[in-house]
């Protein structure tokens, strides 16, 4: 922190939640510490007691995202279920998002826990690879580790074509799960 003055409590949240409202993009936590001149970690509480509130912010690989309401004749959802070893997971999401789909997330169901379902909002390579960094930096496991490969991706895109073609390369490539 520098020698600016802190920005403090909800005047401090209502800063945030404009900032992560005007842009598309994700927000590092360290950038909005910067911005507020705080710790990052007191930022992790705010995004915190945002989210108690209701507001739509997601935690990505990249940063603090505030999902923008889309209406939903613009953008198509489905769910793909697939099955791959760690070492294909860059093939899997490249091959997702060179059709033009974005990768929400990754669920699995595991016997414990249950569902469990992390964010991944990926749209390029260029994302695919910050998040498959994170994951080397980390040293973190793939979720679909727990459960043997198999995992669901909820993906989206601006037409059902567009999904159509990426759930076709998904089968071509072998990672497709037929579900019964």
């Amino acid at each position: 922190m520098n020698g600016q003055k802190k920005v403090l409590g909800d005047e401090r949240r209502s800063m945030l939640l404009d900032l992560l409202k005007s842009r598309q993009e994700p927000v590092t936590g360290s950038e909005l510490a910067r911005k507020a001149n705080v710790s990052r970690q007191v930022i992790v509480g705010d995004i915190t007691l945002l989210k108690a509130k209701n507001e739509p912010i997601i935690a990505t690989s990249q940063g603090y995202l505030y999902l923008q309401q889309v209406p939903p004749a613009q953008l198509f959802e489905r769910t793909v279920a697939c099955s791959h070893s760690p070492d294909k997971t860059e093939e899997e999401l490249n091959l997702l998002v060179d059709h033009g789909a974005t990768v929400k997330d990754v669920k699995i169901e595991h016997p414990v826990y249950g569902d469990l379902t992390a964010s991944i909002m990926v749209s390029n390579r260029r994302e695919v690879k910050q998040f498959l960094e994170k994951i080397r930096k980390t040293n973190a496991s793939f979720l679909s580790e727990l459960t043997g490969g198999f995992h669901l991706h909820t993906i989206t895109a601006p037409s059902e074509a567009i999904l159509d073609a990426a759930e076709q390369a998904l089968s071509e490539a072998a990672f497709l799960v037929d579900l019964p």
